[in-house]
C-alpha cells in the first residue's frame, strides 16, 4: 500500500512539473540561483556591503544581453551603490519603474537555529536572512526581466528595475537618493514595490491577494532620562533608569486612536465579504458611522488589524548606565512609530512627549543620518489616488487563473517601504507579489526567517505573467 501511495505522489508531482513550460521552469531555476546568491552576500548596513550585491545583479544583466548602457552601478558612498537597469519597450506608454531594496535587517547568529547568511532548504522552506523581506523579491523582478529579454519581449513601457541600499536603515536610502541626483534614470508614471502585498493564507488556506496601495510612515523618536548618578550603595528614588521605565510603560498601554482612510475602509468592506460570521458583524459595527469602538476592540486584539486601525509605537532598543556599581546618569530608548497615512513625524514626538508626561525624559525625533532633534519632521504619508486600471486589471485576470475565488483587495502596509519616496516624488507606488504568506508565520526582521519553496516558486510564475499582463497593451 505504501508503495503505491509514493508512487500516486511521485506520479502528482512529475504531472505538476509537466505543465510548467520550459521557459517557466528555467525562469524557477534562475531566480532560486540569484536568491541563494544574494542571501549569501551580507547587506546588513553594520559590516555587510549592499555594492557587492548590486555589482553581481548588474553582471546577471550583463550575461543575459542588456547592453552596458541601460545598467548603471551607482550610489553616494563605495559600500552603498544601487543598481538600476532598463528593458526598453515600444514607447506606446511612458516607463514603469519596479523597486526592490537590497540590505537586510541585522541577524546575529546565535540568535538563529541556521547561519542567517547561508541559504538554507528545510522542511519545505528557505531559511535565510532576507528570504521573506526582500531578496526573495529582487530574485522574481530580475528573473523575470532576464526572461523576457531573453524572449525577446518588447513591452508597451519601458520597465526599469533598481535594487538600492538602506531601505532597512544607515544613512544612504537608494530611492532617495536616485530621485534626488538621477532622477532620470527611474522616472516612471508609476511604480511597483515588491516590498509588500502578496496572498495571504489563514493556515494555509489562501485567503486574498492583498496589495499595498498605501503605507504607513516609519519613525523613530528616542526617550532619555538623566540623573546626577552616585553610588550604587545609596540609592535614591530618582534614578534615570526608573524613570525611563515609568514612561516606557505609559508609551505601552497607551493606543493612538482609531482611523481608517479610503484605502482601509474599502479593505475592510470587502474583507466582510468573505469573513466568518463573528468577524463580519464586527467589521460591519466597525465601519458604521460613529464606529462601534467595542467592535474596535474585538478587532484590534488581532495584531494586523491593530496596526491597520491605529498609529503604533514600541520600545526596540535600550541602554543606560556606565558601570555596574553606580548609578545611572543616563537611559535611553528607541521608540519605533509606524505612523497612519497623514500625520508628521513631528505630532507623534509631540503626543509621545505629552504620553510620558515627564520633565525629567526627553523626547527627541532620530533623523536617517542618527542624530537626534528637538523637532520632527513635517514629512507624511499619503493616500494615493484610485488603483491604476492597468495594474488591477491584470492583477484580477492573473489571481483568478492561479488562486481561484479569492478576491484582491488594496489595502495598506502596516510596516513602512521606499514607497514613500515614490510616491511623494507623485510616482504612484503599490505593493505587489504573488508569494502566499500565513498570517501566523510573519518571520521579516525576526529569528529563522523563511519563505516556501512551492510559495517562491509559484511567485515567479505569478510575476512573469502578471508584468506581462501590466504591458502587453
Amino acid at each position: 500500500m505504501w508503495l503505491g501511495l509514493v508512487c500516486c505522489l511521485v506520479l502528482v508531482v512529475t504531472m505538476q512539473a509537466q505543465q510548467l513550460s520550459p521557459a517557466d521552469q528555467a525562469t524557477r531555476r534562475l531566480a532560486l540561483d540569484i536568491f541563494k546568491q544574494l542571501i549569501e552576500i551580507n547587506t546588513t548596513d553594520s559590516v555587510g556591503n549592499v555594492t557587492t550585491a548590486a555589482e553581481a545583479m548588474a553582471q546577471r544583466f550583463r550575461d543575459a544581453g542588456f547592453p552596458e548602457s541601460d545598467i548603471h552601478v551607482l550610489g553616494p558612498n563605495e559600500r552603498k551603490k544601487n543598481v538600476v537597469v532598463r528593458l526598453h519597450g515600444s514607447g506606446k506608454h511612458k516607463p514603469m519603474l519596479l523597486i526592490g531594496h537590497l540590505d537586510v535587517v541585522e541577524a546575529r547568529r546565535e540568535d538563529w537555529t541556521t547561519d542567517p547568511f547561508q541559504f538554507i532548504e528545510k522542511d519545505g522552506y528557505y531559511y535565510g536572512r532576507g528570504s521573506s523581506d526582500m531578496k526573495d523579491g529582487d530574485a522574481i523582478m530580475s528573473a523575470t526581466l532576464i526572461r523576457m529579454k531573453k524572449e525577446g519581449y518588447v513591452p508597451s513601457r519601458d520597465i526599469i528595475l533598481a535594487l538600492t541600499a538602506d531601505e532597512e536603515g544607515g544613512t544612504s536610502n537608494g530611492v532617495d537618493w536616485l530621485i534626488k541626483n538621477h532622477r532620470d534614470l527611474i522616472d516612471a508614471e508609476f511604480v511597483l514595490n515588491h516590498d509588500g502585498g502578496g496572498v495571504l493564507a489563514d493556515h494555509g488556506k489562501p485567503v486574498m491577494m492583498e496589495v499595498d496601495a498605501t503605507e504607513k510612515l516609519y519613525g523613530d523618536f528616542v526617550l532619555t532620562a538623566t540623573n546626577s548618578g552616585g553610588h550604587s550603595s545609596l540609592p535614591r528614588p530618582e534614578n534615570a533608569i526608573y524613570e525611563l521605565a515609568d514612561a516606557l510603560t505609559r508609551i505601552q498601554h497607551y493606543q493612538f486612536p482609531f482611523e481608517l482612510n479610503n484605502i482601509t475602509r474599502a479593505f475592510y468592506e470587502r474583507q466582510a465579504k468573505i469573513a466568518t460570521p463573528e468577524r463580519a458583524a464586527d467589521l460591519k459595527a466597525m465601519l458604521k458611522t460613529p464606529p462601534d469602538m467595542e467592535a474596535v476592540a474585538r478587532l484590534s486584539k488581532d495584531p494586523l488589524d491593530n496596526s491597520t486601525m491605529h498609529t503604533t509605537c514600541v520600545a526596540t532598543r535600550l541602554n543606560g548606565g556606565h558601570a555596574n556599581n553606580a548609578l545611572p546618569q543616563m537611559a535611553q530608548a528607541n521608540i519605533n512609530c509606524r505612523i497612519e497615512p497623514g500625520h508628521s513625524l513631528e505630532e507623534i514626538r509631540l503626543t509621545l512627549e505629552k504620553v510620558v508626561a515627564d520633565r525629567k525624559v526627553k523626547v527627541q525625533y532620530r533623523d536617517n543620518d542618527n542624530q537626534l532633534l528637538d523637532h520632527g519632521s513635517d514629512r507624511h504619508s499619503f493616500v494615493p489616488p484610485a488603483p491604476r486600471k492597468e495594474v488591477f486589471d491584470a492583477l484580477d485576470k492573473v489571481v483568478a487563473q492561479m488562486w481561484p475565488g479569492i478576491p484582491v483587495l488594496p489595502t495598506m502596509a502596516t510596516g513602512a517601504s521606499d514607497g514613500v519616496y515614490t510616491n511623494a516624488a507623485g510616482m504612484p507606488t503599490y505593493c505587489v507579489s504573488g508569494e502566499q504568506y500565513d498570517r501566523d508565520d510573519i518571520r521579516a526582521h525576526g529569528k529563522d526567517e523563511r519563505i516556501g519553496v512551492e510559495s517562491f516558486a509559484r511567485g515567479v510564475d505569478f510575476y512573469h505573467a502578471f508584468l506581462k499582463g501590466v504591458t502587453a497593451e
